[in-house]
């Protein structure tokens, strides 16, 4: 039988979907690659011909004619004066996928008594990967396709890929951040929160979370303590103890951080000032003044996440890092809750000395975030894109907000909850009888995903009736229907063992 003839053999290289994200071009560029490095097809077998592959896979011929042209032009394949295309006999001289010796044990390795950070012994995240397939995905931190700037966003994507753009950053960079980025964040993501700063006191990071984990590396160790919101920021906290910081807990109120219960030998102060995660209390001004004068007396140094300050409030209240003349307010911010969590772009601001160290810190670790991302995001900021999402998305998170507590005043009245000013989830305290574990175990059963809150606190008696429910991915016509199915699954399976 004759190799362009294999059907079994052509069918299990080439398994196309118009479903997949890729173009069908680009899938089958990438079936053939993977079987050329994998060494399923021989140098002397062609490959079947333009026409019989578009008829078998049912496209058009131009489609493989095109595939099959880029893979010449990249040297995977040769054309051979009608004979066809075959796997270009100098890929195949370089070394490929080692045979798996089965007939030797593993070593079986103990990684985890030769590690020196138990990063796996910290709680897991609470994200569920299959959320959008949910009917009713009251997640936190999630984004919503139908808000998302796709045509914007692939603009400014399509204008830093242009020639003279892929100079600026395509080359080697070190540790310096894409300037056009750094002036944006200065210019129009920095006053709104009553922070002005030079572009030396600004760096660019991979999110809030990197930005913490440098923080920590840089500034903690073993004696260190870090006074911390209870409840509060999970990650947060698992990053500063990985750093071999303890913390304090300090209990939060309805005017935020209480200020007076931080020991006055803590030397960091985490606060989630703007929204309190996870119950999105904002800080009163008394108490972000009083946090301040008590950090100054006590020679700390406080942590400002801009937890969930992106998006426009109906009573805004500028960063606690704007309140501060002493330099020992660190702000850590970023773009993952209105551009894209998967984006994974953040900033610190603090004083030009300790950007400088922590510049030097992260050529080590990474040199710099992309350079490309980075153009693409100031493209997006400069052409006003931002300020445009972030005004749909606020108007579309109040009417959902509003919803959401309605439907939980209504069918869940036994859950006390507050109205807040602003950000993307709602806190919930229910009956001391409800076990919130159980409760989204009972309630993942109809397709409604929620987020129980004994992860947020600190302690041996965690307290399991709380839960929090977010905004960020759910349809507003979703939000009632969802808590109907939730009320329902608060009757069935919910009360603690």
């Amino acid at each position: 039988m004759s190799h362009r003839n294999d059907a079994a053999l052509w069918s299990g290289l080439f398994r196309i979907s118009a479903d997949s994200g890729q173009t069908l071009q680009a899938q089958i560029r990438q079936a053939i690659v993977a079987a050329i490095l994998d060494r399923q097809i021989a140098a002397s077998m062609p490959l079947p011909s333009c026409r019989i592959l578009a008829d078998k896979l049912g496209v058009a011929r131009g489609t493989v004619v095109i595939a099959f042209q880029q893979l010449v032009d990249q040297g995977f394949l040769v054309a051979r004066e009608r004979r066809g295309h075959f796997v270009n006999p100098q890929v195949l001289a370089t070394p490929g996928k080692p045979a798996m010796k089965t007939d030797i044990a593993p070593a079986g390795l103990d990684w985890k008594a030769r590690r020196r950070v138990a990063a796996s012994d910290m709680p897991r995240p609470a994200k569920r990967e299959d959320w959008i397939a949910s009917t009713y995905p009251f997640v936190y931190g999630q984004f919503d396709p139908n808000l998302f700037p796709t045509a914007e966003w692939r603009e400014c994507n399509r204008m830093a890929l242009a020639v003279l753009e892929i100079r600026n950053w395509a080359s080697d960079v070190v540790d310096r951040d894409d300037p056009l980025l750094i002036e944006q964040i200065q210019a129009r993501l920095l006053p709104r929160k009553g922070i002005f700063a030079n572009p030396d006191e600004i760096i660019v990071t991979l999110g809030a979370q990197n930005a913490l984990y440098m923080l920590a590396t840089l500034l903690m160790g073993k004696g260190s303590r870090v006074a911390m919101e209870n409840p509060g920021y999970p990650d947060a906290r698992a990053i500063f103890t990985l750093a071999g910081a303890a913390i304090d807990p300090v209990p939060v109120d309805k005017d935020g951080l209480v200020v007076s219960d931080i020991p006055h030998d803590s030397g960091f102060v985490f606060t989630t000032p703007s929204h309190h995660c996870p119950t999105m209390v904002p800080m009163t001004q008394a108490r972000r003044q009083a946090l301040i004068a008590s950090a100054i007396a006590n020679d700390q140094i406080i942590i400002e996440d801009g937890y969930d300050s992106q998006l426009v409030d109906q009573s805004p209240q500028q960063a606690l890092k704007s309140l501060d003349r002493s330099g020992r307010v660190v702000y850590v911010g970023s773009m993952s809750k209105t551009l894209a969590p998967g984006l994974r772009l953040g900033y610190i601001v603090a004083s030009a000395d300790l950007i400088a160290e922590l510049r030097a810190l992260r050529r080590f670790m990474m040199r710099h975030p992309p350079a490309n991302n980075q153009r693409a995001v100031a493209l997006f900021l400069s052409l006003g894109h931002h300020e445009a999402l972030v005004r749909r998305m606020s108007h579309a998170y109040e009417e959902r907000r509003r919803r959401l507590v309605q439907a939980t005043s209504a069918f869940l009245p036994e859950w006390q909850t507050h109205d807040p000013a602003g950000g993307t989830s709602l806190w919930l305290e229910g009956p001391s009888d409800i076990d919130t574990r159980a409760l989204a175990e009972a309630a993942a059963a109809r397709s409604v995903l929620v987020e129980p809150g004994e992860r947020f606190f600190v302690g041996e008696n965690k307290p399991k009736r709380f839960m929090r429910l977010g905004i960020s991915s759910i349809g507003l016509q979703q939000i009632e229907p969802g808590i109907r199915e939730l009320a329902a699954a608060v009757g069935r399976r919910s009360v603690a063992a």
